[in-house]
């Protein structure tokens, strides 16, 4: 191309002596183009180093061919989103794959998440949206249902609308995993969730509270905990346990961060786990397999995950009047050791 400045669709038309439309067609991938001219035209594209105006195009058509996700940091402590990074990862691919592209909106655990969703939407900048950290009666879903904006969320609410979610089924993961320990001889387990309000934590609570009582055990309060569970957190909250008068025998684990810092304070006190005491864990990381621990372990891929949500909110922006995505993802439970 020998204009001189920015390449654009007008250059590129000229200097290929075609109309702006096949040019545009063209590097559509339009079916009604040959595809000598889709070849010939993407190759002056590539020689020329054309990309395309999104702001014209957003102009155009409405849409940004941008995608937002909400991510709000789990905790202030290292390694305390670590999971976040497969669903990035699951949820980038999908986007490129997709022909979009994808911002991710980290906020702090203080911030309101109405708040974080106000700022997107007000920066005009997606054509849709991923919310995270579901609440049981989340008003960020009638908010979004109202606007006609395009979401989807990881994980279910308790109200009674249709929107496109993904979640991991935490109460049968929590029930299996308690169950397991019960299994085991382990008669006074103790559970690590989360922020109270989240209903992840609400969930794996009833399926906690749902395997004490169908093995016909008392369900005992002291041993639930909600807290930021970093690593520190976590061996606080263990060896506070430990020190009770009738401490725990096992532990369903938040996460990663909580089986760390409960490993460390069992060492402290001279428990093997495994043999003295029984652990299942969160394990999405795959770091469960690499600490020589007989351990009780639950995962999900989460790459599929991110896959799923950034699939199911294209679906939605470009089949707005197709049925919404609504899918949920079981999880693997795995025993890693001899206990």
């Amino acid at each position: 191309m020998t204009t001189k400045g920015r390449p654009n669709l007008r250059r590129l038309a000229d200097e290929l002596g075609l109309s702006m439309t096949t040019v545009s067609r063209a590097l559509r991938d339009r079916s009604d183009v040959h595809p000598d001219t889709i070849r010939r035209v993407k190759a002056a594209a590539d020689a020329a180093g054309y990309v395309p105006n999104l702001h014209g195009r957003a102009l155009r058509t409405g849409l940004t061919r941008n995608l937002t996700a909400i991510l709000p940091m789990e905790t202030r402590d290292y390694l305390s989103d670590i999971i976040k990074l497969p669903l990035i990862e699951g949820m980038t691919l999908a986007a490129r794959e997709l022909g979009y592209s994808l911002t991710i909106f980290s906020t702090t655990p203080e911030e309101s998440p109405q708040e974080n969703l106000d700022t997107v939407l007000h920066s005009g900048a997606a054509d849709g949206v991923v919310i995270t950290r579901m609440l049981a009666e989340d008003p960020r879903i009638p908010f979004l249902l109202k606007r006609r904006v395009p979401f989807i969320a990881f994980g279910r609410s308790n109200l009674d609308r249709d929107y496109a979610y993904i979640d991991i089924d935490n109460e049968r993961i929590a029930y299996e995993a308690t169950s397991l320990l019960i299994e085991r001889g382990r008669h006074r387990i103790a559970l690590q969730l989360l922020t109270r309000e989240d209903q992840h934590s609400a969930m794996r609570l009833a399926g906690y509270c749902a395997a004490i009582e169908d093995h016909g055990l008392t369900l005992d309060p002291d041993l639930i905990g909600h807290e930021d569970f970093t690593m520190g957190a976590s061996e606080l909250w263990i060896e506070r346990l430990l020190d009770s008068a009738d401490p725990p025998t096992g532990l369903v684990c938040a996460n990663e961060l909580g089986l760390l810092g409960t490993l460390s304070a069992l060492r402290k006190r001279g428990i093997a786990p495994g043999r003295d005491f029984s652990i299942a864990t969160r394990d999405n990381t795959r770091i469960a397999r690499y600490l020589s621990t007989p351990l009780v372990t639950h995962s999900v891929d989460i790459v599929s995950v991110g896959r799923a949500l950034i699939e199911g909110l294209v679906h939605q922006i470009e089949r707005p009047d197709a049925p919404l995505t609504q899918k949920i993802f079981a999880g693997e439970m795995s025993v890693i050791g001899d206990e």
